[in-house]
């Protein structure tokens, strides 16, 4: 059996890309090859319905902070590093770490919401023309936005907090309020900060607020700041009743007068319940991301460089069925090149597109001139469901949560 892969972080800068069809430079070019992607059958007779896997550049109109875009972390803060699950698993220091950079995060990612992107996947679907949502990202964006629409996670959620030992969830909102309990001056610097407007731009020249550097997934870094006092709460159900360890003992749960988790505790340390590099991506995901895959005839790539290998091998597995794919990102994809190699060049979007455009810009006017090509009948309507993009698709069956 194979093990689950693993998320390794890819920092370099991808190189630009070549536009495909060359037609597509320009915005009506890229909604015009969209257009041949969507209205052309699928080869080999595959589904006539599509797939789509998405990224952190879906989200930047929200307000979140990507990767490798124009004003990305690995570009503007070439410091940042994730943590890693070992090191957050093993490490208490590296946990308090890690949950005070999450506190001061979490109030902006909080009230983000679902832009015109998230909204036009939802309007694709209600076209008949989207089966299901594969994304990377960990912001909950996707099932707000489309809950008709399947949506997997492939990365997990933010919203949700998870004990690695009992494996309960607990409600990451909740779980901000205890941390402001146990850190009341940090819960004053990040009223200060809220109160600033320093958590509220993407803006790098405006992050002047005591050098503070807003990093994806809800992180922000505070320099110099004394993390070794921050304080966290443990599981409430290990704490009450300590699990058995493998070895037929039971694990030691302490927490201190406040509550916080306290060392020699060697249970019920609660993670984000989000796959951290290294971490292996559950099994039961992985398939259900596979099975998208094959049961879809084209799979439509919006906001991602594919740098993450659980998210590149889809695209992969989608190139070796042969489903046309089309890649819609501002910047270079990993390997991107290996998706268009054989390509006609005289095909005009039927089979391949590669542009560089916003997802906001170019989704929401997609789906204005596809309602008026079907209303006109120059589109076709077949795909398998075109009232309830559930009824046929089985392939996140007990994942919606």
């Amino acid at each position: 059996m194979r093990k689950p892969l693993m998320r390794i972080p890819y920092t370099d800068i991808l190189p630009s890309p070549t536009i495909i069809p060359a037609s597509a430079h320009s915005l009506q070019g890229a909604l015009a090859a969209l257009h041949n992607f969507f209205a052309a059958p699928p080869p080999n007779q595959l589904p006539h319905s599509t797939v789509v896997l998405t990224g952190a550049g879906l989200s930047v109109a929200s307000g979140l902070a990507d990767y490798r875009g124009p004003n990305g972390t690995y570009r503007v803060n070439k410091t940042y590093r994730p943590i890693y699950y070992n090191e957050f698993v093993q490490n208490h220091e590296a946990r308090k770490r890690y949950w005070a950079r999450s506190f001061l995060g979490w109030s902006s990612l909080l009230k983000a919401k679902p832009n015109s992107g998230h909204y036009a996947i939802r309007d694709l679907g209600e076209l008949g023309l989207i089966s299901a949502v594969i994304t990377q990202n960990v912001d909950s964006f996707h099932p707000r936005a489309h809950p008709r629409i399947p949506s997997l996670e492939l990365h997990g959620y933010l919203r949700s907090t998870k004990c690695t030992t009992c494996h309960t969830e607990y409600s990451r909102e909740e779980f901000q309020h205890h941390l402001a309990r146990l850190n009341p001056r940090w819960a004053a610097l990040l009223e200060e900060a809220l109160a600033s407007g320093a958590l509220d731009t993407e803006d790098p020249d405006e992050k002047k607020f005591r050098g503070l550097k807003v990093n994806p997934d809800g992180d922000v870094d505070l320099p110099d700041a004394p993390y070794t006092t921050f304080r966290y709460p443990p599981c409430p159900r290990c704490l009450t009743d300590p699990p058995i360890k493998t070895e037929g003992y039971r694990h030691t749960v302490r927490a201190d007068s406040d509550g916080a988790w306290l060392l020699p505790s060697s249970a019920g340390v609660l993670k984000p319940n989000v796959v951290m590099f290294g971490e292996n991506i559950p099994t039961h995901v992985r398939t259900a991301a596979e099975d998208a895959i094959d049961n879809a005839g084209r799979l439509l790539v919006l906001g991602t460089s594919l740098a993450t290998y659980s998210a590149w091998r889809l695209a992969k597995r989608a190139k070796e069925r042969g489903m046309p794919i089309a890649i819609v990102n501002m910047g270079g994809v990993r390997g991107e090149d290996q998706f268009f190699i054989d390509v006609d060049p005289n095909q005009a979007g039927e089979l391949a597109v590669r542009v560089e455009v916003s997802t906001d810009d170019l989704l929401p006017t997609l789906v204005s001139q596809l309602r008026q090509r079907l209303a006109s009948g120059s589109l076709p309507n077949d795909a398998p469901f075109p009232n309830d993009p559930r009824e046929n698709s089985s392939v996140f069956k007990d994942m919606l949560s």
